[in-house]
């Protein structure tokens, strides 16, 4: 084995290391759920926005997404892990920001929730135990009980805390997806080579 591959392992090492110190607190219970995750739901309103809904004198509809929510989509998917969104309000903004980001599914304007992912779910031939869903209010509770790993912003009221197996560290908004999204890859143990392949480009 040449130098240049040994650096190679201490990197990937001091990684893997970094990556334990970034989910040191992450319940082994939680860490179990994750890995068996085959699909990441979101709500939109309170989750990857924080919940600010702006209108202009014209009736225009403005949305601030956070671009780190954003970037993680596309290495979930390429790891096997189909992303998709429900949510209670229809908004155009919403629709194209999903369509940019290339999402597996979403549904807008859905008050039934479980109806839709129990549709969802016949079609892909996969159980509530292997999806992930982040939600932050009422409306989300159905799938927050269903689903085998249930998660929520940090900033969520707290009874809907209490349905929650992963609470994240941020307000919805400010990269809960994100995180969530992080904390599945990691679980997965494929984390650290997502990260790797964009250090070598």
């Amino acid at each position: 084995m040449n130098k240049e591959d040994w650096i190679c392992i201490l990197c990937s090492g001091r990684k893997r290391n970094k990556m334990e110190e970034y989910f040191k607190d992450l319940n082994p219970q939680i860490k179990e759920k994750a890995l068996k995750i085959k699909l990441l739901v979101t709500d939109v309103d309170g989750v990857l926005t924080d919940s600010g809904i702006i209108y202009d004198n014209s009736g225009m509809e403005y949305k601030r997404f956070n671009a780190k929510d954003g970037f993680i989509v596309l290495p979930l998917r390429k790891n096997g892990i189909l992303v998709g969104a429900i949510s209670g309000r229809k908004s155009k903004v919403v629709e194209d920001r999903f369509e940019e980001l290339k999402f597996d599914f979403h549904y807008h304007g859905i008050w039934d929730k479980d109806k839709k992912l129990r549709e969802i779910l016949e079609v892909l031939e996969i159980s509530y135990e292997e999806v992930a869903y982040i939600g932050d209010d009422m409306i989300d509770l159905p799938l927050l009980d269903k689903v085998g790993l249930a998660c929520c912003p940090n900033d969520t009221l707290p009874y809907i805390k209490n349905k929650a197996d992963f609470i994240s560290s941020f307000p919805g908004g400010h990269g809960v997806f994100r995180e969530v999204s992080d904390m599945i890859l990691h679980s997965k143990g494929l984390l650290v080579e997502v990260i790797e392949r964009y250090t070598k480009k």
